[in-house]
Formats: C-alpha cells, sequence, structure tokens
C-alpha cells in the first residue's frame, strides 16, 4: 500500500510534457532546473493540470521573438512567479499569478523568455529586475 502512495505522488509531480528538454539555469549563483517550452504545443500547454512542482524546478517559455508577451493561468493550478526575460537574459520584470485566473501579466519590455517558478521563489532568493539568468545559450531555440 505504500508504494502505491508513493507512486501515486509521483505521479502527481511529474512532468505532463515528459518529452521537454530539461536545462540547468543559475540566477545569482542560485540553480534551478527548467523545462524548456520552445515548440508552440508545450507552450501552449505551460503547466497546465499539473498539481505540484520540485522546489528548484521550473518552466523556460522561448519565444520565437522578442516582443510584449503575456502569461496567464488558465487551467494552472500552482500558484506561480514569472520572470521575463530579455534576448541577454537579464531580467525586465518579475509576477506573481495566482491558479485558474485569466488575467495575463506582461513583460516591462522586449521580452525573449519567460521563466515560471513556485510562486515566491524569486523573492525568497532576493532575485530582482536587472540580474541575468545564465545558461540560456544552451536552450534549445523555438520552433
Amino acid at each position: 500500500m505504500r508504494i502505491l502512495a508513493i507512486v501515486f505522488v509521483f505521479l502527481l509531480s511529474a512532468p505532463v510534457n515528459a518529452g521537454m528538454p530539461v536545462s540547468q539555469l543559475k540566477i545569482s549563483g542560485h540553480t534551478l532546473l527548467a523545462e524548456v517550452a520552445h515548440t508552440r504545443t508545450a507552450r501552449s500547454q505551460g503547466l497546465m493540470y499539473r498539481q505540484s512542482m520540485e522546489k528548484d524546478s521550473g518552466m523556460l517559455f522561448v519565444f520565437p521573438e522578442a516582443g510584449r508577451h503575456g502569461m496567464w493561468m488558465m487551467n494552472t493550478d500552482i500558484p506561480l512567479s514569472v520572470a521575463f526575460l530579455d534576448e541577454q537574459g537579464v531580467i525586465l520584470n518579475i509576477a506573481d499569478m495566482m491558479p485558474n485566473t485569466s488575467n495575463a501579466h506582461r513583460s516591462a519590455g522586449a521580452a525573449k523568455y519567460a521563466l515560471e517558478m513556485n510562486l515566491g521563489w524569486f523573492a525568497a532568493k532576493n532575485i530582482k529586475a536587472g540580474e541575468r539568468v545564465i545558461g540560456l545559450e544552451k536552450v534549445p531555440l523555438a520552433e
């Protein structure tokens, strides 16, 4: 019975988009693992329908071109914080997003990436706009 419970918990936290590449990124000395949503399908799905996410894990959205992108939380059950990044990986702004809401959270400038983490992750690590994300050169290009 205990093994069944462990398997159930694993399945709840397992990535829905298991085929997505994963990249290690660093911000201000903090390391995280991010699933990379670089295809239209992966960007559309995002973190929808997941019940949890590991402590230092997130999802990096790679857009085909830099622009004023927005993120929302339709069918997303996990409270998240999103950092919008420019083409050099500099954080433009960070927004907190509540589950299952439809209001758009927009980038403060031309964003090439959006990094979603558990709610409060950036604040807990004292990461703010102007800091740079390291490791983006290794992520797949947007399709």
